[in-house]
């Protein structure tokens, strides 16, 4: 299997991107202590369990992948379609072609949305085949609403982590972060503080099951039943949306306050018109990818999802399309790192570039001042329960 290692490229952005927001915020934190108000740069409890932690720059890059595709699907809301056809999710050779784009931008494995239905468990498994073949990892966002988005009675939710953690809690394709399958539950806002508890104490020991909350105070309501955050928000702007950034620090300081794993969001664009909503968020040829990453990475996250591989209904997806060509996961490469596709070089001169001026120019001294940054703000990359 192929570790997850860092990525010099994305290492060096993580640092500078930390950097240009730590700095600044390191002076606001120093005014909020004298007024003993909390920080918003990133900080941790200094009595988590120690463990072995991810690293800035070796934060797995994850996109969020839905296998619930009909051929039928393709009819309603969509306005951009992908280039491999109209497919249903159960195309194993559909699959194979997206796992292996996928690893070519730099992508280690995708988040999938599921539950246990006769339709969704064979594809479930068909796809981690595929993982095991190309080194792939999956990790598991558990739908937990129906179509009405209505949320499902607590005993179906029960039974379906009990099945997950059966039949995949062993395995390595699962083993993200840790030997427990990474799990979010999405929707935990319609659950009571004891309902999510009798969901997830049962698994604990198999799965590493997140929150999906959407603010600060949502999350500190749960935070006791469950060991972190996969913040899926697609709907912001990283450029427009006010307060983008330090909504993304003060979620991810909530988060370390209580040792959890913190998964940032990644998005290139939205638009779910279609779905009704009135909500546009512009992709700017790739600009708000790039933005959306440089916030992420300033949280220094344990790992990063990428909204998303086939959302075509909220048009988030970064899946090669007829609308889009390769261009989104073109860009997410050369975020990652990841080798040109065969026929394209970068441009040396694009800022984010892997061999750009800024990325040589990082110096040595930089680095030690980040660290030392760091230092003083109290993050030390811990999590509940040891060793995960």
């Amino acid at each position: 299997m192929r570790a997850l290692g860092p990525r010099c490229g994305t290492c060096l952005l993580a640092l500078t991107t930390a950097l240009c927001i730590l700095l600044p915020a390191a002076g606001r934190n120093l005014e909020a202590d004298a007024q003993d108000q909390t920080p918003s740069a990133p900080a941790i409890a200094n009595d988590c369990p120690a463990h072995t932690t991810v690293q800035p720059g070796q934060a797995p890059v994850l996109a969020h992948f839905y296998i619930w595709f009909q051929p039928s699907s393709w009819n309603r809301a969509k306005t951009d379609f992908p280039t491999v056809g109209r497919y249903s999710s159960s195309q194993t050779s559909v699959m194979r072609q997206q796992v292996a784009q996928a690893r070519a931008a730099g992508i280690d494995g995708f988040i999938v949305g599921w539950r246990s239905t006769d339709t969704l468990n064979p594809r479930l498994a068909a796809l981690r085949s595929v993982a095991e073949d190309n080194d792939f990892k999956l990790a598991i966002t558990y739908q937990a609403q129906d179509f009405n988005r209505n949320p499902l009675p607590v005993a179906q939710v029960q039974r379906d982590l009990e099945e997950l953690a059966a039949t995949y809690a062993d395995d390595p394709v699962f083993h993200l972060l840790g030997r427990r399958p990474v799990v979010a539950l999405s929707g935990t806002w319609h659950y009571t503080e004891e309902e999510l508890r009798s969901i997830t104490a049962p698994v604990a020991s198999r799965l590493l099951v997140l929150a999906t909350e959407k603010n600060v105070a949502d999350y500190e309501r749960v935070a006791a039943t469950v060991e972190g955050e996969l913040y899926y928000w697609s709907s912001g702007d990283p450029e427009q949306t006010r307060g983008y950034r330090e909504k993304l620090l003060d979620m991810a300081n909530a988060v370390r306050e209580h040792c959890g794993v913190w998964v940032a969001p990644v998005m290139p664009g939205y638009d779910a018109r279609e779905l009704g909503g009135t909500r546009v968020v512009v992709r700017r040829d790739g600009e708000t990818l790039r933005s959306s990453w440089e916030a992420a990475l300033a949280t220094v996250p344990d790992a990063i999802g990428v909204i998303s591989w086939n959302e075509f209904s909220e048009n988030t997806h970064i899946e090669p399309s007829t609308g889009f060509g390769t261009r989104y996961l073109d860009v997410l490469g050369d975020l990652t790192g990841a080798p040109p596709p065969p026929g394209k070089e970068l441009d040396s001169s694009d800022p984010q570039g892997v061999g750009s001026p800024a990325r040589a120019a990082f110096t040595v001294g930089t680095v030690v001042a980040l660290v030392a940054l760091l230092a003083v703000l109290g993050i030390r990359r811990r999590r509940q329960g040891g060793q995960l």
